[in-house]
Formats: structure tokens, sequence, C-alpha cells
């Protein structure tokens, strides 16, 4: 079975994300909002830290229910940043709760998010992961969106991450099982 190279076949936290999770179509606020968080966190890291961390980022942020986490206060920043199980950084920790609030402030994310890409996924082509760009003009016009809107730590690279992760873009290469997959969802 072959899968995209980017994955660590020896990694089964790795395998497990590409195989179930990486590029399935998600309309869900909750998972959406949890995958904001989770790529705003990751920015300058590797995914792995984030994968082996994110069941305690989901304690620590309230199993991402968008209105108890808009809710932290200043205690509960503290807290995070005490919280070995996390990414301990001020800016992005913070980042989190505002995006929260800017949630709260939409009428509906899912609908905002997927309107970057016409409201069903992208189905690109790439025969390498060579040729897949950091960032495309949905991505930018995405990023320029949510930071209007509010939301931080929500660049253009940051933004087609979550794009791939959850499904607005299908960017498992050709070669990959996963594509077809995910094209016949």
């Amino acid at each position: 079975m072959k899968r995209c190279a980017w994955v660590p076949e020896g990694d089964p936290l790795y395998v497990a994300y590409h195989d179930e999770e990486w590029g399935v179509p998600s309309h869900d606020d909750r998972h959406l909002f949890e995958m904001l968080v989770l790529e705003g966190a990751q920015a300058g890291l590797s995914w792995s830290t984030i994968l082996r961390k994110r069941e305690n980022y989901r304690t620590a942020f309230a199993g991402f229910q968008v209105a108890k986490v808009a809710r932290f206060g200043e205690r509960d920043v503290e807290r995070l940043l005490g919280d070995a199980g996390i990414v301990r950084n001020r800016l992005k920790v913070e980042s989190a709760i505002a995006n929260a609030r800017a949630v709260l402030e939409l009428e509906n994310l899912e609908e905002l998010l997927w309107s970057f890409v016409g409201e069903k996924p992208r189905q690109n082509a790439w025969k390498t992961i060579g040729e897949i760009p950091a960032e495309t003009e949905e991505s930018k016009a995405m990023s320029k969106e949510l930071k209007r809107r509010g939301f931080r730590f929500v660049g253009p690279t940051v933004c087609y991450a979550f794009m791939q992760a959850c499904g607005l873009v299908n960017d498992h290469t050709l070669d990959c099982f996963r594509y077809r997959e995910v094209v016949g969802l």
C-alpha cells in the first residue's frame, strides 16, 4: 500500500493520521476549530510534535469547545503555559483563545472556511510531494480574511496546511492509496 512520501512509515501515529484523517473533508465546526488551533501551534515546529501532543491539547482546551475556550482568561493562560503537554508559547496559547472568540463572532465557521474553495474540495493531481505548494491564492485569501476577523497564527502557509488537513484540498499524491479514497468521499 503506497502512501504519500511525507509519511514516516515507522511512526504508527503519523500513519494513522494520514490513513484515517488527513485530507478527509471536514464540515464539523469543533474539528475545524481544533485543526486551526493545532496548525497554528505547529508553526515553526514539526507536525509530529503536535500529533504527539494532540490529546493533551484536547484536554487543555476543553475538547476544543469554542464557547468554553472563548471564556478562558489570564489564569487559564498561565495554567496552559505551565502545561508541558502542549506547546508553551504565550503567543500561540493566546491566539487559540482569540481565535475562539473570533469564531463566536461568525455566523458559521464551516461556511466561511469552505467558501475559499467554492464549497467543495479542490482535487489536485500531484505526482510528487515536491509539486505541492506551501501556500496558494486561496490560502492567502483565507489568511487575509481570517486576520481581518481577528484570528491569529493564520498566515497563508498555516491556512494551506489547514486546508490540506481538513480536506478543503486533496493533496494526496496520485500514487497514494488515499488519493482515490478521498476523491470518492
